[in-house]
């Protein structure tokens, strides 16, 4: 049996489902909302016991609650994830000044395609998976990013699960200061944080000051599975084996004998840094494949300055073990 791709009213937008009919696995996707992903679900490979689905990713449950949502949730974050210090960074000896959209910091933060409305650019369907590729395009009139760009995402369903690519393309004159990152918060089964472990790849933490920026320092971290019960996080690591074999992020509960794995693509001008952010209320996780390093316009740390009418694209994978 094909898989599908179907769509249905949310609210005044239009939500697109790429789905698998036999194992009902699904991702949804808002394009006229960033190109968010509201919701994904996957089998549970070889369990014999209930539920043989499970929910990954629970988004907002109205548009009134998408649009009132301040977290930036499973949303995409582009020409720079992260935070800008002030707003304000240099690039080939000019001085920009972005709108500072994070009032409790006074930085600029994850971008500017967050929100906003992407055409449908394509879709594929087989009998082994099935893709949505969807678009912005970006004429250089946002404040402080005068660099026009054509942006696209492809959401990709398997029998191995999610695949997650962005490909973007310098449209302008010249060289174009890029990064990207994905703001997913995942669950497994909405069971609490606290009842979870995770298990980094091979990382080393960067020491952040209280305004959340780099110091340039490193810290200890454990190695290993570690419990989430407790914990709480709100940091940025730097993937220590960048040859480009990937590194993967395991979110597991022992009780329903489950493991997440969030795969992102490493090497040369790919997802070479890793954001892991507890959420308050303890019910989600956000683990975030990052192109860069926080305030990488300042400090260039994985900042990839992409050449008149050069394009980069880079990979994550989500799957259940």
């Amino acid at each position: 049996m094909p898989f599908e791709i179907l769509h249905q009213p949310f609210g005044e937008l239009t939500e697109y489902f790429i789905q698998n009919p036999e194992t009902e696995e699904f991702v949804s996707i808002l394009p006229a909302y960033g190109a968010v992903v509201r919701q994904l679900v996957l089998r549970h490979p070889g369990s014999d016991q209930e539920p043989k689905r499970v929910s990954l990713i629970k988004g907002p449950q109205s548009q009134q609650a998408l649009i009132a949502d301040e977290g930036y949730s499973n949303a995409l974050l582009f020409p720079f994830p992260s935070r800008i210090r002030h707003g304000i960074y240099s690039f080939e000896g000019e001085t920009f000044t972005l709108p500072m959209n994070e009032a409790k910091q006074d930085h600029a933060i994850h971008g500017f395609v967050a929100g906003k409305p992407f055409e449908l650019i394509g879709q594929q369907i087989s009998d082994t998976e099935a893709s949505l590729t969807l678009g912005y395009i970006h004429d250089g009139s946002y404040p402080g990013y005068p660099f026009p760009f054509d942006f696209r995402i492809t959401y990709t369903l398997s029998v191995t699960g999610l695949s997650v690519t962005y490909e973007v393309k310098n449209t302008g004159h010249r060289p174009a200061p890029v990064s990207f990152g994905w703001h997913p918060y995942f669950t497994l089964n909405e069971e609490p944080i606290d009842q979870l472990t995770i298990e980094l790849p091979g990382v080393r933490q960067i020491r952040l000051d209280d305004n959340l920026l780099p110091t340039g320092d490193e810290l200890l971290i454990e190695k290993g599975e570690v419990t989430l019960r407790d914990r709480v996080l709100d940091a940025a690591f730097v993937v220590e084996d960048q040859t480009g074999e990937g590194a993967t992020t395991v979110l597991r509960s022992a009780r329903q004998n489950l493991a997440l794995n969030i795969w992102q693509e490493t090497g040369p001008q790919k997802f070479n840094y890793l954001v892991v952010f507890t959420a308050v209320a303890r019910d989600k996780i956000a683990i975030e494949p990052l192109i860069s390093n926080v305030n990488a316009f300042n400090n260039e740390q994985g900042l990839i300055k992409l050449a008149p009418n050069e394009t980069t694209r880079g990979t994550i994978r989500v799957s259940v073990s």
